[in-house]
């Protein structure tokens, strides 16, 4: 950490640590936010910045009290002992922030060009990857666009979308496919109807994604920071607002594997905020945040 000559960020961090003159329910130190950020580094290449302290004891605090401990060191202890807790542990501190149809015009790119030069080239099989897929928003997304555009030349087509991600917890909730009422507002009701079953009883104010989406996509935890157990080839990889918590290195090799695992003519999908062409020169800009593998 670079310490300001007045003391004042070391001043602020600590101040933040000792929650701002609020009392903690239980002791919090640096020691221990910055084990946090270790193990996050170490096992998901994720980069937690210094502001990010709170954070930490918010998301983990309702692990410690469901395991009845009494400090944050005893909770470390536990995670490295117990690999059911280290799954824990990293579903609390991976962001899992999504929304159906997200930047709308990846979709758009899909259904328009991407699918026109498939057509172009006799091409009728598809392998999409989804990473970073959370609770399944962007993969049915994906899976809804395909069906919306194909319509009924979908059955002659064999399309397979892969999702993945590091959160055991969210990945059962994605291939679950249930969702709240709330998180499908948005959606224009022809869609909501030709895709969506509406919960009755019990099941009230929730919808369900129909299986002729769900039977296009299948579900698997992966983790983007350790070698992948793939092997392609992608027509399609998205993989947005993921790499934004990677140090640049961390993003570069990502994007090594990314390009390896791409077919030729192969496309990666990167959030807004993401700038894979200033970390390699195997893939080049082909459109707002979509990229091209290069021959």
């Amino acid at each position: 950490m670079h310490t300001a000559p007045d003391g004042t960020q070391s001043a602020s961090l600590a101040a933040a640590i000792a929650g701002q003159g609020r009392t903690r329910e239980f002791p919090y130190t640096r020691r221990d936010f910055d084990w946090v950020r270790r193990v996050l580094h170490d096992h998901a290449g994720i980069e937690l910045a210094e502001h990010k302290i709170d954070m930490v004891y918010n998301r983990l605090v309702g692990r410690l009290r469901a395991l009845s401990l009494s400090s944050f060191s005893d909770y470390a202890k536990r995670v490295e002992s117990d690999p059911h807790e280290f799954g824990e542990f990293i579903n609390a501190m991976t962001t899992n922030l999504t929304a159906f149809f997200r930047e709308q015009h990846h979709f758009d790119f899909l259904a328009g060009p991407f699918l026109e030069q498939c057509r172009s080239r006799g091409k009728r099989q598809l392998r999409i990857w989804s990473a970073g897929c959370s609770m399944g928003e962007e993969p049915y997304s994906i899976a809804m666009t395909l069906a919306e555009a194909l319509g009924n030349e979908l059955a002659e087509w064999d399309v397979r979308i892969l999702a993945s991600d590091i959160d055991s917890r969210v990945l059962q909730t994605a291939a679950d496919g249930i969702y709240s009422l709330e998180r499908i507002s948005k959606l224009d009701p022809k869609r909501l109807a030709r895709h969506f079953l509406r919960g009755t009883g019990s099941n009230a104010g929730r919808v369900r994604i129909k299986s002729h989406i769900q039977q296009l996509i299948s579900f698997r935890q992966i983790n983007l920071m350790r070698p992948l157990p793939l092997k392609g080839p992608f027509d399609l990889i998205f993989c947005r607002n993921v790499m934004i918590y990677f140090n640049n290195e961390s993003q570069a090799q990502l994007l090594d594997r990314f390009a390896d695992l791409l077919d030729a003519d192969g496309v990666l999908v990167v959030g807004h905020s993401e700038s894979p062409y200033r970390l390699t020169q195997r893939l080049r800009l082909s459109g707002s945040t979509i990229y091209r593998k290069v021959h």
